[in-house]
């Protein structure tokens, strides 16, 4: 009997809850926090499959997208269940995810009509040169003014375009006025406010951001972007802010219950690190990294390789506010690609144990460009190399120099915001599921030479996407007013090398990102079969040609003699 009024009296203090839905790269979860003091009550979380069809092609399913979010919810409600907690407490819901990653669906029948095409995925980098070719100078940043962003395979448009040119489905759907295109938020929220049957069709301003297709100025769609690459304004969702009810849950034991947060997944860990003044700054270390500095109202435009994108805006009639960002395509998945690619390791808890077991890389640098390199360079023709091997290399400085490459793309886009702000960082706000690796933090704050200091509670991301849904009119059971704020309790790890060392090997580092650079082009020139011809590169064919010749002449002249 006790027992049952002091779970009931518990109940009664928690207060209101709110949930967030985090539909990562990698993986989906759903997590429940306390409203009043942040705190993570209960979560679940599904791993998501990815498929690699052909090189450099990375795509996932929309369905196992959308039925990985509902079990996490169903097991999510059952945890708060057994922990005698009411779910009927929960008064909104948050939607963060992957940004860039690009859906198009019929909206008649509700399918999909192809996989979700992943923000890695390099298969439009022809498309990409195509466009840069026909701007005026071939000048990646011809759209900058009014996007930010340079043309890359890495936003929404290219893919989106890719998918009307390459897939009959799309093509068929979009002349016919079925299609609909959204990024992975978009797909969520139709599907949970009821899908065919009257779902929302609606983004974010951060997630609009990404696309190429939205002018950062004036905070919608532009009409000029959508005819530069050809894409009917009307298969477009409405842009929202990223703090308002946008619909309600139609299904589950959350149905009716208002979904009125959505973010980007940086953009929300910017908010769950509370970085809400000017100059605050966090990395995210992921799938990828990605580097936030908040810059206020207004849009500042980087000189040296950063994007400018939308931050946030918390309400309908609150101001937009804006970051400069670093991304770097391959963090954590480099750890994936050692364990799933070569073996070397089971978890990436056992990488932490082999690098450390060295604590040297011995000389040994990995430059992960698999996707080509992002920020600072957006260089789609790099490819991924390891270098300065010798025969005492082995696994663990492999380890060792996967874990330094991380540290070492961090710092490229710390030094690039540096510049770019001219007051530099005294020291790193850093989340992700990376960062509970002591060795990696570590070496990050010896790498940056300034401390890293890391929430004791990792899921800022989810924790930012639950705030915007928690402080949303109509909702309203979250404050973000900085006095209502609660304290964040962290570790802090401060350099333990001296500057010389750290500079000395971050030069070697620089050194092996050039070589990696101008490594793939798009289209090899083949012999029919599909396999590059020895003649394609034409100083090598006019050399084995002009052998060939010799060695004749030299026979007949051996033949005359």
């Amino acid at each position: 009997m006790n027992g049952t009024m002091a779970a009931s009296s518990h109940r009664i203090m928690l207060g209101p809850l709110v949930a967030a839905i985090d539909q990562g790269t990698s993986s989906t979860r759903f997590l429940v926090f306390n409203s009043k003091t942040a705190e993570l009550l209960s979560h679940h979380q599904v791993e998501i499959k990815q498929s690699f069809p052909k090189e450099g092609w990375v795509e996932e399913d929309p369905k196992e997208i959308l039925q990985s979010v509902y079990e996490c919810m169903e097991r999510t409600c059952e945890k708060l269940t057994q922990l005698n907690i009411d779910i009927s407490n929960i008064k909104a819901i948050g939607v963060t995810n992957q940004r860039e990653t690009t859906l198009v669906w019929d909206k008649e029948t509700g399918e999909p009509l192809y996989n979700a095409i992943v923000w890695l995925d390099l298969r439009t980098q022809s498309t990409v040169e195509n466009l840069i070719n026909k701007t005026p100078g071939r000048n990646k940043n011809h759209l900058k003014h009014k996007t930010g962003l340079p043309i890359s395979t890495y936003f929404s448009a290219v893919k989106l375009r890719w998918l009307m040119d390459n897939v009959k489905e799309v093509h068929e759907a979009v002349v016919s006025h079925r299609a609909m295109f959204g990024t992975v938020d978009s797909w969520l929220i139709w599907c949970l406010t009821g899908g065919k049957s009257g779902g929302v069709h609606c983004t974010d301003v951060t997630n609009a951001s990404r696309t190429m297709l939205f002018n950062i100025h004036t905070m919608d769609w532009d009409a000029e972007l959508c005819k530069y690459f050809g894409i009917p304004m009307e298969i477009l969702p409405r842009v929202r802010s990223s703090s308002e009810i946008y619909g309600l849950m139609k299904s589950g034991a959350l149905s009716g219950i208002p979904i009125s947060g959505c973010l980007g997944d940086q953009s929300a860990a910017l908010v769950g690190q509370m970085c809400f003044q000017d100059g605050q700054a966090k990395n995210t270390y992921g799938t990828g990294c990605f580097l936030l500095r908040n810059t206020g109202a207004k849009p500042v435009m980087s000189e040296h390789g950063l994007l400018t994108t939308v931050a946030y805006k918390l309400g309908r009639d609150k101001p937009a506010c804006y970051a400069l960002e670093g991304s770097v395509a391959i963090a954590g998945a480099v750890v994936r690609w050692l364990q799933d690619n070569l073996g070397i390791i089971g978890s990436s808890e056992e990488l932490e144990k082999l690098a450390a077991s060295v604590g040297t890389s011995y000389g040994c640098y990995f430059v992960p460009a698999f996707s080509g390199l992002y920020a600072p360079y957006w260089e789609p023709s790099a490819r991924g190399i390891i270098c300065g091997l010798t025969q005492f290399t082995n696994k663990r400085h492999l380890a060792f120099a996967a874990l330094e490459a991380v540290c070492f793309q961090t710092r490229e886009i710390l030094d690039a915001m540096n510049q770019d702000s001219g007051i530099p960082l005294t020291q790193l706000q850093v989340d992700g599921g990376m960062t509970s690796n002591k060795l990696l933090m570590q070496l990050q704050a010896d790498i940056l030479c300034i401390p890293v200091v890391k929430p004791s509670m990792p899921e800022t991301t989810a924790l930012g996407a639950a705030m915007a849904a928690g402080a949303a009119e109509g909702v309203s059971v979250w404050s973000l007013n900085p006095d209502d704020l609660s304290e964040v309790t962290s570790e802090k790890f401060e350099p333990q090398i001296n500057p010389e060392e750290s500079e000395f090997r971050y030069a070697r580092w620089k050194r092996a990102v050039q070589k990696s650079m101008n490594w793939e082009t798009t289209e090899p020139i083949g012999n029919g079969n599909g396999e590059p011809s020895i003649f394609s590169s034409v100083p090598l064919g006019f050399y084995i040609m002009g052998s060939m010749v010799m060695l004749i002449g030299a026979k007949y002249l051996a033949g005359h003699n």
